[in-house]
């Protein structure tokens, strides 16, 4: 249930605006990216640095663009998602699926098959976040990276009560809690993009 890894959480902390169902508010595809050229950048950068040739990469709550660096030689990457258009338009996706996290946190994905994870400009909506998170790590080999950043951009209907009331540091600080409660660990928090030339970003690091 929604919270229940969560107790100091005050109830409806995962509650949100908009009742109506995740899969058709996401129907219509939405090809624009989610942060701008600079935080997009910044995020490449980070990837780059965590991501090198023959990583086998998880791209969670993705689109038709993940960010990875074009140079850079990935033999797997699995793409999940919410409009089966955007997945099919990805193109450095091995294969994708969609599901709404939302009604159904098990993934679809053998134990230990990825090097990395990555969840960009996603969490906010997560209303099972802990149990997401732990599918992810099951999915991970030991020691892989989780990478979760965010901008200061979302559906606000669709994002969760928690994080419209917080700022960009009690934005980290939650992920951190989510990352701990699932099992990961040496979690870290980077600002990729400040915001003064850019929008902001933020990654939050957790190794499974």
């Amino acid at each position: 249930m929604e919270g229940d890894a969560l107790p100091e959480l005050p109830p409806g902390a995962f509650a949100k605006q908009d009742l109506g169902d995740d899969l058709a508010f996401y129907e219509p595809a939405r090809l624009v990216t989610h942060i701008d050229a600079g935080a997009i950048h910044a995020l490449t950068a980070c990837y780059r640095e965590h991501l090198p040739d023959g990583t086998h990469v998880l791209d969670l709550m993705s689109s038709w663009v993940s960010h990875l660096p074009a140079e850079r030689d990935y033999p797997q990457v699995v793409g999940h998602g919410m409009n089966a258009q955007e997945l099919a338009a990805n193109p450095r996706f091995s294969r994708w699926f969609v599901q709404d996290l939302n009604r159904a946190t098990t993934l679809p994905l053998d134990d230990v098959m990825f090097d990395a994870a990555l969840c960009c400009v996603g969490a906010q909506y997560l209303q099972q976040p802990v149990a997401v998170f732990q599918e992810v790590r099951r999915t991970l080999r030991r020691g892989a990276p989780f990478i979760v950043s965010f901008s200061n951009r979302c559906f606000p209907t669709k994002a969760v009560a928690i994080w419209r009331s917080l700022d960009t540091a009690g934005h980290a600080a939650l992920v951190q809690l989510y990352l701990e409660r699932a099992g990961f660990t040496a979690n870290s928090a980077h600002v990729l993009a400040d915001g003064r030339s850019s929008d902001p970003l933020v990654a939050v690091i957790g190794h499974a």
